[in-house]
């Protein structure tokens, strides 16, 4: 992909019960995933916002490290992954993720592994989410009204 160049993708949710949602991975076969809060708000029917923030790093750093590890010719098997969040409160009391901690465990002993230092010393770099929060993802708000009306 060039520097000019941009990918976009979309999806959609909706409302099924209280802080129940259906998520819809638009133009795609992916099936769609139910979302939840945990009690008191909702029934812990599916992951909630946070779990998914912290999945979508854990799960990009592994496919990073596994790309990187092929990219050098290495075939690796069993890779495992566990993350951590930690969850605190903001100035204005609000509740924020504060922390992701990372635990990547590969199955082969390191002098076994072609290129281990350069692989370390850049998959994070493919990580397209990490880096993302990292550093920071402008996100825009639209509310629309019944009718369609933008109210904000």
């Amino acid at each position: 992909m060039s520097e000019t160049e941009t990918q976009a993708f979309s999806l959609s949710i909706e409302q099924v019960d209280a802080y129940e949602f259906r998520v819809r991975f638009d133009d795609t076969p992916i099936p769609e995933l139910l979302t939840d809060e945990p009690p008191p708000l909702g029934g812990d029917a599916g992951p909630n916002p946070s779990r998914l923030l912290v999945t979508a790093v854990v799960n990009c750093l592994a496919s990073s490290l596994l790309f990187a590890l092929r990219k050098f010719s290495n075939e690796p098997a069993g890779l495992r992954a566990q993350a951590r969040a930690t969850l605190g409160r903001n100035a204005e009391r609000r509740w924020r993720v504060e922390r992701v901690t990372v635990d990547l465990h590969l199955s082969e002993d390191a002098g076994t592994i072609q290129k281990l230092d350069r692989i370390l010393e850049q998959f994070e770099q493919f990580c397209v989410v990490t880096q993302s929060v990292r550093e920071g993802i402008a996100v825009d708000v639209h509310v629309h009204d019944g009718s369609g009306r933008t109210l904000q």
